[in-house]
């Protein structure tokens, strides 16, 4: 519960839904123009890859029956949208996603036997804005390699994730947002799960971040919570 007797927001880590009927994920057509990285303002730490500029020009791949809503792929730290997900979104007034820019879909490749879509629907490209919210080191389950030093990006080399909660009051709204100390990470607000569910929109899959693993040499979960 939160300080003030209200219950704690509850937020969701953005994945892609894969194996399922709406599978696709895109890939760019080079050359790709891509940008600098983003970096720390306060200690110049890169906070995620190299930024994908216009012109977007992208491959769908397909690996389910039909194109999904939200799809990933190589594109730095972007993703893309449907038109009627961006649609839904702005007229709901949600807020972090950045960009909004519609890609050139050159082509469609299916990855499974079955007939491509005649007509595709029209993407675009987004990014998840920062955020000023922050980890919870005291209550989440986390491995670092090394410490953390900046105050501003609270960055530090991550060996594992086995649940993480955000620090009380840091949250500025957004509903789509990437949190100082896990830039990598795509977290959503319960409203946007919400957003989700009315609108049927696909190929997502939201873990609760309490929920959520991330441990690709499979070291295990911390004996206990993380601490400074």
């Amino acid at each position: 519960m939160a300080s003030d007797g209200f219950p704690s927001p509850r937020f969701f880590v953005l994945d892609d839904g894969l194996s399922g009927e709406h599978d696709t994920q895109f890939d760019t057509i080079e050359p790709a123009n891509l940008g600098d990285a983003p970096r720390c303002p306060e200690c110049g730490t890169l906070l995620g890859m190299l930024t994908w500029l216009p012109p977007y020009r992208v491959e769908l791949e397909l690996h389910g029956e039909q194109p999904g809503d939200f799809v990933t792929g190589p594109g730095g730290d972007s993703f893309l949208i449907s038109e009627r997900m961006a649609t839904a979104f702005q007229a709901e007034r949600l807020t972090g996603l950045q960009g909004l820019h519609f890609v050139e879909i050159c082509r469609v490749r299916r990855r499974r036997k079955g007939s491509i879509p005649s007509v595709a629907p029209r993407y675009l490209c987004v990014t998840a804005c920062f955020g000023r919210a922050y980890l919870d080191e005291q209550r989440s389950r986390l491995r670092y390699a090394e410490a953390r030093t900046c105050p501003e990006c609270r960055s530090a080399d991550l060996d594992t994730i086995h649940g993480f909660v955000l620090e009380p009051g840091t949250w500025a709204d957004e509903d789509v947002f990437r949190a100082r100390g896990l830039p990598g990470v795509r977290i959503v607000s319960e409203r946007f799960a919400g957003f989700v569910a009315r609108h049927g929109l696909t190929n997502m899959k939201l873990i609760p971040t309490e929920e959520y693993i991330w441990d690709p040499r499979r070291l295990g979960p911390p004996s206990a919570p993380s601490g400074i």
